[in-house]
C-alpha cells in the first residue's frame, strides 16, 4: 500500500489549539476531542511533571477523556488544566455527573522556566483560551509555539551552550489508517535527523559555533553528579483513527518512545520527564503492532520537525542559524 504525509489536523474530529506568551517563553497545546477519546499514557523520564495520569491506567474506570494538554511552567503550569476545564463544562462538554457533566483532562508539562520570564507560567486563562481556540479556531503550527514556544536542547552544560527548539508534527496515511503524532522537544540530549544519521542539535562547543556531544560530556560525570541541571522533558501526543482501547493505547506509547530514543541522544534520562499520549479517534479497525511501529516513525520525524522548525529565540540559537554560520 502506498503511504503518504498528510497534515497532522486531518485527524478529525481531534482539535488541536495552542497559545503561548512569547516575552515569558512558555505556551500550551491543547488537544480537544468534545465527544470523548480513549488515551493511553507511556512515561519513560525521571522527572515528569502530570495531571490525572491515573485517568489513563487501564485499570481505572474512565473510559474516555476529553483533552489532553501539553505545557511549560514545569508542574507550575498544570493549573492550566482548571482553565481547559472551566470552558468545556460551559459548553456542556464532559462526563455526565446529573448536575453537571465533569470534563476529564490530563496534562503533562516541561520545564521552560528558565527562558524568558520565570516567574510567569501558563494559568487557568492560557488554558481556556487555548481550549476556546481548539474549538473555535483550531491554530496548531510547528515551531515556536504552544508548547514549544520556551523549548530547547543539549543543556548538559547549562542554558548557555543549549539551542533553541520548538513544538512539532508529522502523520501518515496507509490504506485510510492515519497515525500522526505531536512532540515538544525540551530535551537534555542531543537531536539527530534518524534518516541521516547526522545530529542537527543539542550541545553547542565552547565558543558557540559547532555541535558537540551531550553523550560525551555525560562520561565525564564519574563520580555522579547530585544536583544536574534539570530543565527538560520531551512530550508527545501520538493520534491514529484506529480504535483501541486504554490497554492497547498505552502500548503503543510505548512503542512510540522509540521513536524518541531514534532521534534524542542520550533519552529518558532521570532529568528528563519524557511522556508520550497515545489517542484513539475513530473506529477503523487496524493492527496494534502496524500503528505502534507507524507511531515510532511519526514521532522520531515530529522530533525532527520541532528542531528544524524552531527560530532562534531568547538568545539561543536555532538549528537553521547554526548552520548558516557554520
Amino acid at each position: 500500500m502506498i503511504t503518504r504525509r498528510i497534515p497532522v489536523t486531518d485527524l478529525a474530529p481531534l482539535r488541536i489549539g495552542q497559545t503561548e506568551n512569547r516575552a515569558a517563553g512558555t505556551g500550551l497545546t491543547v488537544f480537544l476531542c468534545p465527544d470523548g477519546m480513549r488515551a493511553g499514557l507511556d512515561v519513560r523520564g525521571g522527572g515528569p511533571a502530570s495531571r490525572e495520569s491515573g485517568l489513563l491506567d487501564p485499570l481505572t474506570a474512565a473510559e474516555t477523556i476529553h483533552a489532553v494538554v501539553l505545557g511549560g511552567g514545569s508542574a507550575f503550569g498544570l493549573d492550566a488544566a482548571g482553565g481547559v476545564m472551566q470552558l468545556l463544562e460551559e459548553r456542556g462538554i464532559g462526563f455526565d455527573v446529573g448536575v453537571t457533566k465533569v470534563p476529564l483532562v490530563a496534562q503533562s508539562d516541561l520545564f521552560d522556566l528558565t527562558v524568558g520570564d520565570s516567574f510567569t507560567r501558563p494559568d487557568a486563562a492560557m488554558g481556556r483560551e487555548a481550549a476556546r481556540l481548539a474549538l473555535e479556531a483550531p491554530n496548531y503550527r510547528d515551531g515556536n509555539f504552544g508548547a514549544g514556544c520556551g523549548a530547547t536542547v543539549g543543556k548538559i552544560r547549562g542554558m548557555e551552550r543549549c539551542m533553541k527548539s520548538g513544538i512539532g508534527s508529522c502523520a501518515l496515511e496507509i490504506g485510510g489508517l492515519k497515525v500522526g503524532a505531536v512532540v515538544a522537544v525540551n530535551a537534555l540530549g542531543d537531536i539527530f535527523d534518524p534518516e541521516t544519521g547526522r545530529q542537527i542539535a543539542g550541545l553547542r562547543s565552547e565558543d558557540g559555533m559547532h555541535l558537540a556531544s551531550t553523550s560525551e560530556a555525560l562520561r565525564e560525570s564519574v563520580p555522579p553528579v547530585e544536583n544536574r541541571f534539570t530543565s527538560n522533558t520531551t512530550l508527545g501526543v501520538v493520534i491514529t483513527n484506529a480504535y483501541f482501547e486504554k490497554s492497547a493505547l498505552c502500548k503503543i506509547a510505548g512503542m512510540a518512545h522509540d521513536g524518541f530514543a531514534r532521534a534524542i541522544r542520550p533519552v529518558h534520562t532521570s532529568a528528563d520527564g519524557d511522556s508520550i499520549y497515545a489517542l484513539s479517534v475513530g473506529e477503523l479497525e487496524a493492527d496494534r503492532d502496524l500503528v505502534g511501529t507507524l507511531a515510532a516513525e511519526v514521532t522520531a520525524k515530529a522530533v525532527v520537525r520541532a528542531v528544524m522548525s524552531a527560530e532562534s529565540a531568547y538568545g539561543y540559537p536555532s538549528s537553521a542559524e547554526l548552520a548558516a554560520h557554520r
